[in-house]
């Protein structure tokens, strides 16, 4: 069923003001008549007093027939100029996805035939820092066809939270990490499978930005009523405030931006799956907190 809002911008400027000036003809002589009724008499209602409610009438209606003309044409410049950025992000995705992908397989091809064929420790070590920054950008093209592949629709499907813990602790090169997740048997969030890559993404970031001697990663998975709540911690650096207060802002500036596409993936696919995210840093290291609906088991869970 539409909404009165859907109903009434599905109506043309004029047939909203002529209503209006219908209903408003209306209400003013009613209005006349209760004010002359109540003091017994009609004799303030005149020709002359009418006519001032209508024209009182008749010029608040030609205010709000602009005011309705004005935002229609500044909604239609607005969904046009969304349609085509759209439209620009999706051909920039595609072409960063595919032929820049394409280029940088090229690139890792012929670094490590070079690889074979150099023996200097020098630019061994190049080649090396080629490999990584390549394996990066390739990185971050995976990232973004998630996040593009992301349905904008609220999720109409359940996830055990526990599983998709361990699931993305199995995933993760946590060698060298200490580890500890602390759940219950089981924690039924609303959402869809696409939920595992923020998670998987908040533990590689926990275990690949931590340069300690010693590093230390937890979970923990708090149910509390009608949400439940994950909190990974760790004793790592910790994001940076600049970058917390881009996220909060939900704007990237030329001098204040979030260095990882990561962090932008976490709160963009939390919030699709109807959660949200939550970046605390100390000195001691990060807490994540990713919060969802609760949901209830299926009847048969699947084993």
């Amino acid at each position: 069923m539409k909404s009165l809002s859907d109903l009434l911008y599905a109506r043309s400027a004029a047939a909203l003001t002529a209503t209006y000036l219908c209903l408003g003809v209306a209400v003013a002589v009613a209005l006349d008549l209760a004010v002359a009724s109540a003091n017994g008499t009609a004799a303030g209602l005149t020709p002359t007093r009418l006519l001032g409610d209508w024209l009182l009438v008749a010029g608040s209606g030609g205010l709000l027939y602009g005011a309705v003309t004005h935002h229609r044409r500044r909604a239609e410049n607005a969904r046009s100029d969304l349609e085509t950025s759209n439209q620009q992000l999706q051909v920039l995705s595609r072409v960063f996805r595919h032929n820049v992908r394409n280029d940088l397989n090229v690139i890792q091809g012929y670094t490590d035939l070079l690889a074979d064929r150099i023996d200097d420790e020098r630019s061994r070590e190049c080649l090396e820092t080629i490999r990584e920054t390549t394996d990066d950008v390739v990185a971050i093209s995976e990232k973004l066809r998630v996040i593009e592949d992301a349905s904008p629709e609220p999720p109409d499907g359940r996830v055990n939270l526990v599983d998709a813990v361990h699931d993305a602790v199995g995933v993760v090169d946590a060698e060298g990490v200490a580890v500890t997740v602390e759940t219950p048997s089981e924690a039924w969030i609303r959402a869809d499978d696409s939920v595992e890559f923020p998670i998987r993404e908040v533990f590689e970031n926990a275990v690949t930005h931590n340069d300690g001697t010693t590093r230390r990663v937890s979970a923990t998975i708090r149910e509390n009523g009608t949400t439940t709540c994950l909190e990974v911690t760790d004793n790592g650096p910790g994001i940076p405030s600049d970058e917390r207060a881009v996220l909060q802002a939900e704007e990237e500036t030329p001098l204040s931006h979030a260095s990882s596409i990561g962090l932008w993936l976490v709160k963009w696919m939390c919030e699709t799956q109807g959660g949200t995210v939550r970046f605390d840093a100390t000195d001691d290291g990060t807490t994540v907190r990713l919060r969802f609906e609760a949901a209830s088991p299926p009847a048969n869970p699947a084993r």
